[in-house]
């Protein structure tokens, strides 16, 4: 029997260190060629690591959360035959060089954009038999998953997983709330009292978001401006395209027009557009739109970058809009998809409030906040009148823009929305 010692990959882009964000082995556990053994986080993107001999797990280099530099000891593993590890060169306390560099291929998943992306599979995971657990034991699982079992109030341990190692992957959960409640334990009275506490480290994805927020709000010279917009117009004519065209071009949605309205209000306002590097006082001025639009995924907050959106019509800027938020959703968005946005646009749809304060997506300066609406009176030429009002809430970098541009970008908007058919004038 040998050791195989797989080393951090270099993933490129001149990555030094990465983040190990989480285990799918423990010590003892056998493993077969190309399983993934762990997940890494890098800036911009949660990578897979495969392995690439089978055998049994012997020691692992570090603990979810830990960064660790490219090149340094990962795992050992004990295999048939000589393995890579020179026992001759191996130091009586410490772990041995590796003779020569495995040959592993991590799989990029999803890049990190504005605030988010993580534990997103691309790659194809092994599936086992479930594993039984023991009764402290904690079990395995990716981000989304533990994410995805909080908000639904499930307990993992009570959660039998098929992936590797016992993993709980979204198909158990799907079974454990598929199950007859009749076999499940009744629960407690909501009027229960409650000392439970979960300890929940910040790895991953998730301290990647708070570092890019915390980044934002420590860098860029954050204000906001708030304006109401009167779209009564703008959902007539939204009702009137989608009974016309809905069934062969497909229903439109409020982005497509706001999307619309940003293009064309930036041709009047290009100190809008800008990416700022405050480390070289370079602010570059874009004439290309490429918009980001906050998606939601199980991971969390992510900004796919809808492209030239200056050259789309209302139903090409939809379909690409729907097509990047399904490849969010599904774990197939590619970094050239969550990078390189000019100005970012986010909504939370029916959820989105009265008032928000969106945070700078940098090096962008300008973030373009869109709140529900509402149907409320409105005095229109001295009449009370039913009118459907939104709200745009936005934020802007005071560094780059200024109070007055900002307020007239916003207005521009405003105008634009309030008057529909301006937006398709040349």
């Amino acid at each position: 029997m040998g050791t195989h010692v797989i080393k951090m990959p270099d993933i490129g882009e001149g990555i030094a260190q990465v983040e190990l964000v989480e285990w799918f082995v423990k010590v003892g556990d056998m493993v077969s060629e190309d399983q993934v053994v762990a997940d890494v986080m890098t800036d911009k993107a949660t990578v897979d690591i495969p392995s690439p001999v089978a055998g049994r797990v012997l020691a692992l280099g570090g603990q979810p959360g830990e960064v660790m530099a490219v090149g340094s000891e990962l795992i050992r593993i004990e295999v048939e035959g000589a393995g890579n590890l020179r026992e001759s060169a191996q130091p009586a306390a410490a772990p041995a060089p590796v003779a020569a560099a495995p040959n592993i291929a991590p799989q990029a998943r999803v890049e990190v954009a504005v605030v988010a992306s993580p534990a997103i599979k691309a790659a194809a995971v092994l599936r086992a038999a479930p594993v039984a657990r023991e009764a402290n034991e904690r079990p395995l699982a990716s981000p989304a998953v533990r994410k995805r079992a909080w908000d639904a109030g499930i307990e993992l341990r009570f959660v039998v997983g098929s992936g590797p190692a016992g993993r709980v992957l979204h198909d158990d959960l799907d079974a454990y709330l598929a199950q007859d409640t009749s076999t499940s334990v009744a629960p407690a009275s909501g009027y229960a009292k409650r000392n439970d506490e979960q300890q929940i480290p910040v790895i991953g994805l998730r301290r990647k978001i708070a570092q890019r927020m915390q980044d934002a709000k420590r860098r860029a010279a954050h204000f906001s401006y708030v304006e109401e917009v009167d779209v009564t117009a703008l959902e007539e004519l939204r009702a009137q395209l989608n009974q016309k065209w809905g069934e062969s071009r497909g229903k439109l949605t409020l982005l497509p027009f706001l999307v619309r309205a940003m293009v064309v209000a930036l041709r009047d306002f290009p100190q809008i557009n800008v990416r700022y590097d405050d480390e070289a006082q370079i602010i570059t001025r874009f004439g290309a739109a490429h918009i980001g639009v906050a998606a939601q995924s199980d991971a969390g907050l992510m900004v796919p970058v809808v492209r030239h959106a200056e050259t789309l019509n209302l139903w090409g800027a939809a379909d690409e809009i729907a097509r990047l938020a399904n490849a969010v959703r599904t774990g197939k968005a590619t970094r050239e998809e969550l990078s390189g946005s000019t100005i970012t646009l986010t909504s939370l749809g029916a959820l989105g409030g009265i008032v928000s304060t969106p945070v700078v997506n940098l090096p962008e300066v300008a973030i373009i906040g869109v709140n529900r609406i509402v149907e409320r009176p409105v005095v229109v030429k001295g009449q009370i009148v039913i009118r459907k009002m939104m709200n745009l809430s936005s934020s802007f970098d005071h560094r780059v823009v200024d109070g007055m541009d900002a307020a007239q970008f916003i207005q521009a908007m405003r105008g634009l929305l309030e008057q529909p058919a301006t937006l398709f004038l040349e």
